[in-house]
């Protein structure tokens, strides 16, 4: 197990919300943290502890008036600590190699490689050929729909066809060098983990899988250990005292290394 840390951008801040309230119509979203800080100063913070394979998130649609003031962000975090952070949000075949060359150490992708409510292996194959598999991770965040999970695209909002299943995972992982994994229904909330994700995630794990969604405490880290047999990697938005919450950075460090 290992923390992997975040930067998430919305409207040109460093926030953390709640995901499942985020809308494209008006950039709107219920927040529960908004940094006075700009992106780099986290990158900076991050950098300085080792960290790497966290992930720095571009909220906007790029036709939004705020998409610019958040690319904007997202560069400062990537050229403050250069190879230590992966970049989503919009990524394509045609603008993934930009955002390596700015300092990325991978480009997160979903939305580009769905479409009518399925896998686009056509697009998926142009990313390989773009940037290679090697600099590609697969957000396959997930809501669920009666007892399984399904893939939401979009910023989380529109659910597609495919359900999370070892298959898919296996199919999936011949095109990336990791997933990550937002639990789009507890995200931002801090009220519990989704138990029956992690542990589908942890009976796979072929790749290395990050989760985010609902860690609410210390005894989370340890559940997701034990649910996920130690094979999957954390990260902590809204309930790290960095965003406001209550779980001391430092200590969740030292509680990831001893699990």
């Amino acid at each position: 197990m290992e923390y992997r840390p975040c930067i998430d951008i919305h409207n040109g801040k460093v926030k953390q919300i709640v995901g499942a309230s985020l809308q494209d119509e008006g950039d709107q979203a219920n927040e529960n943290f908004v940094s006075k800080r700009d992106a780099d100063f986290f990158a900076d913070f991050y950098a300085k502890d080792g960290l790497k394979g966290g992930h720095v998130i571009m909220l906007n649609k790029s036709d939004s008036p705020y998409y610019e003031a958040t690319r904007q962000q997202a560069l400062l975090a990537l050229h403050t600590y250069p190879g230590g952070m992966q970049i989503g949000g919009g990524i394509t075949a045609d603008n993934a190699a930009y955002f390596l060359a700015e300092g990325a150490s991978h480009v997160i992708v979903t939305s580009y490689v769905f479409s009518d409510g399925k896998v686009n292996y056509q697009n998926l194959g142009r990313l390989v050929e773009a940037v290679g598999k090697e600099h590609i991770v697969l957000d396959l965040s997930a809501r669920r729909a009666d007892d399984d999970y399904f893939i939401v695209t979009d910023r989380w909002q529109h659910f597609t066809k495919e359900k999370i299943t070892t298959e898919l995972l296996d199919r999936l992982s011949s095109y990336c060098d990791e997933f990550l994994i937002h639990a789009a229904d507890v995200e931002g909330k801090c009220q519990g983990i989704e138990e029956d994700l992690v542990r589908l995630l942890g009976d796979w794990g072929k790749i290395p899988i990050t989760y985010a969604g609902g860690i609410s405490d210390y005894q989370d880290i340890t559940h997701i250990k034990e649910l996920g047999d130690g094979r999957i990697n954390i990260t902590i938005g809204s309930a790290l005292d960095l965003f406001g919450g209550n779980l001391n950075y430092e200590t969740v460090l030292k509680y990831v290394q001893d699990v």
